[in-house]
């Protein structure tokens, strides 16, 4: 046990570097992709066509494409046509439009969800539809939305670990290169797990405890 526990804290700080890129990349695919997310929500229930279209085929590329299969389209894909991006690049992009796909329909839900007799108060006071959807509509919609969100977020950091495959060092990659070296995969998986569970665990007790407070609409 002495022995694991100092193998640990050895591998530690390579481990941490790669947990730091591993959270970069969740956080900037979040922070692009739930925009979009709401982009894609409200433009697919918009009165012109070619506007809801877009969103929908958007939307069910996003969904319909696993996150790997993106991955591999944007790192070694693009390049055939001249766009070269850099595994930082790809994986955010991946994971963002990934996002910016399922949010969609969890945000979708949420805007949904606002009462009808919201919708049509604000009509009599005379109110524009882009006016009902920003004072009333949205703010309203996300705080329904936001415990399945932030659910979601959970999946987005623990996908990071796909970004492996595309060369990215984040932290299933360190730890991958770590066992390559020392072949005690089981450790070092171990304090991987470990690490993630260190935000996941917090943050799903935080996501059930908002459930249970801002999920259902009064």
């Amino acid at each position: 046990m002495t022995g694991t526990f100092n193998d640990w804290v050895e591998w530690f700080p390579r481990l941490w570097d790669g947990y730091l890129i591993s959270l970069q990349v969740a956080a900037l695919s979040l922070i692009i992709g739930i925009p979009l997310g709401l982009i894609w929500a409200i433009g697919g229930q918009a009165k012109v066509r070619s506007i809801r279209w877009l969103c929908v085929i958007l939307v069910e590329l996003g969904r319909g494409g696993p996150v790997l299969i993106l991955l591999q389209f944007l790192y070694f894909g693009l390049p055939t046509s001249g766009l070269t991006l850099s595994s930082l690049s790809a994986s955010v992009a991946a994971l963002a439009w990934s996002t910016g796909a399922y949010t969609s329909e969890i945000i979708r839900a949420g805007l949904n969800a606002v009462a009808v007799g919201q919708r049509e108060a604000s009509q009599t006071l005379g109110l524009s539809r882009a006016d009902t959807l920003r004072i009333i509509v949205i703010p309203q919609g996300l705080r329904i939305a936001l415990p399945p969100l932030l659910g979601f977020a959970l999946l987005i950091l623990q996908a990071t670990s796909l970004c492996f495959t595309i060369a990215l060092p984040e932290l299933i990659s360190a730890a991958n290169d770590i066992g390559s070296e020392t072949f005690q995969y089981m450790s070092i998986l171990s304090l991987t797990g470990l690490m993630y569970a260190l935000i996941c665990i917090p943050a799903t007790l935080a996501v059930n405890y908002l459930e249970r407070h801002l999920g259902k609409y009064d």
